[in-house]
């Protein structure tokens, strides 16, 4: 073994980056065995240095991250503060200066992932980010390396934690979407300000990141359609209960039938009681990936939270400091295949579209006739009516997405539907 060690910059230290610090030193000798040489923990990057962190020496804190990663005897960077910038300079610094870097940061790798990968091949450096997908679930490196030899098709999963509580919370206790938010950020699944997980942003990232490395091309997240859930009422929910379904928030990327493009797409779907996603529960993430050759994988676990995403950190750490010994790099990014991404109207997909409509003959007839007229087959109907009003809930067959979102725009227009009160997908059969 090694005697020098290896020597670790860490930027961030919160919740992910103190338990990253905190693993490093209470497994330091497991560590130091399967890299073959010690790590050594050599500065942290903080905006606060006054905050006490257990566990970390003080001489060890920094507010100058620049002239962290810029030192030149700093191996691997670690870049666990988020967001676009500081964050995407001090990477491509650390490149510049001698160091791989271990990413968990999402959000800049679906704006500008070609790019970081551009600059360390350039300074022929490592960049590893399994921590920025789904927790401590092994999903990238599953993806670039043991199906590197086949052909995924398809990308379907659960990968926001928070807003899988939240529909899980509906579900079983018929709460509204605001206690279950409540409930969620008491308990800390959910951030002060939710934005990112309930509209989808985070899920978003995560999806252009998947499809990137399972179709060989570039996905950015601004090529991913995005709902979030916040749209999503009890009613929807006991709505799908009645069709043997529940509601979760789904990434779903897949390569077109003839393998000339992709789809991109994250939002709340109905999917069947009896598909393995339905028992998801709680803050829990899990993917399906389904490949020619391999057929369905799926991959489960806790998909955020310090220790989890710590996990999968330290798991890029040994790789990379592994490489760093053999003098060698990882896989850097695989956009051979330069596939355009198809706009949402373009996907198939089933629709729930639950209407207010006037309760008297030949609602029923006039709505049919607006899906005829848009090319939409209607697989079930049910009416329910009282006092001149009723609910008319339509689940369609399989349709190009455009279509059926003409569909609900004549609808609007016809003087016997007062209202649409919800639109959802469907999904998972």
């Amino acid at each position: 073994m090694r005697t020098r060690p290896l020597k670790v910059a860490l930027l961030g230290c919160g919740v992910v980056g103190s338990e990253v610090a905190r693993i490093m030193t209470t497994h330091a000798d497991d560590l130091a065995a399967r890299i073959g040489a010690p790590v050594e923990l050599a500065g942290v990057a903080v905006r606060r240095p006054s905050k006490v962190r257990e566990g970390i020496d003080p001489a060890l804190i920094t507010t100058d991250a620049t002239a962290l990663v810029r030192r030149g005897d700093i191996d691997v960077v670690v870049e666990v503060i988020g967001g676009i910038e500081p964050a995407r300079t001090l990477i491509t610094t650390a490149f510049e200066n001698g160091a791989s870097v271990v990413s968990a940061n999402k959000a800049l790798l679906a704006e500008d992932g070609a790019a970081l990968h551009a600059a360390a091949e350039k300074y022929g450096r490592d960049l590893y980010y399994e921590a920025a997908v789904a927790g401590a679930i092994p999903l990238v490196r599953p993806l670039r390396e043991s199906l590197a030899g086949d052909k995924v098709n398809r990308v379907l999963g659960i990968v926001n934690g928070t807003t899988n509580f939240i529909l899980d919370r509906m579900d079983t206790s018929g709460a509204g979407y605001s206690e279950a938010l409540d409930e969620a950020t008491a308990l800390g699944y959910a951030e002060a300000d939710p934005t990112a997980d309930v509209e989808g942003f985070d899920a978003a990232a995560k999806a252009a990141i998947l499809a990137g490395i399972a179709f060989h091309t570039r996905v950015r997240i601004g090529d991913v359609h995005r709902e979030g859930i916040t749209e999503v009422t009890a009613a929807d929910i006991a709505s799908a209960r009645r069709m043997g379904c529940t509601v979760k928030l789904l990434a779903i990327c897949e390569r077109a039938a003839d393998g000339a493009s992709v789809t991109a797409r994250v939002h709340p779907a109905m999917i069947p009681l009896s598909h393995p996603l339905a028992s998801v529960r709680e803050a829990y993430n899990a993917v399906f990936v389904e490949a020619e050759a391999a057929g369905q994988l799926m991959f489960y676990g806790p998909g955020a939270g310090g220790s989890p995403t710590a996990s999968a950190v330290l798991g890029d750490l040994v790789a990379v400091c592994r490489n760093k010994l053999g003098e060698a790099t990882g896989p850097g990014e695989s956009a051979y295949t330069r596939l355009p991404v198809s706009p949402m109207g373009e996907v198939v997909t089933r629709y729930h579209i639950s209407l207010d409509v006037a309760d008297k003959p030949g609602v029923l007839a006039q709505v049919a006739t607006v899906f005829a007229e848009q090319g939409v087959s209607i697989d079930t109907v049910r009416q329910q009516g009282k006092d001149g009003e009723a609910s008319l809930v339509v689940v369609t067959h399989r349709a190009p997405d455009a279509a059926l979102s003409g569909t609900v725009e004549a609808l609007r227009k016809l003087d016997t539907v007062r209202g649409v009160a919800s639109i959802m997908r469907v999904e998972g059969e």
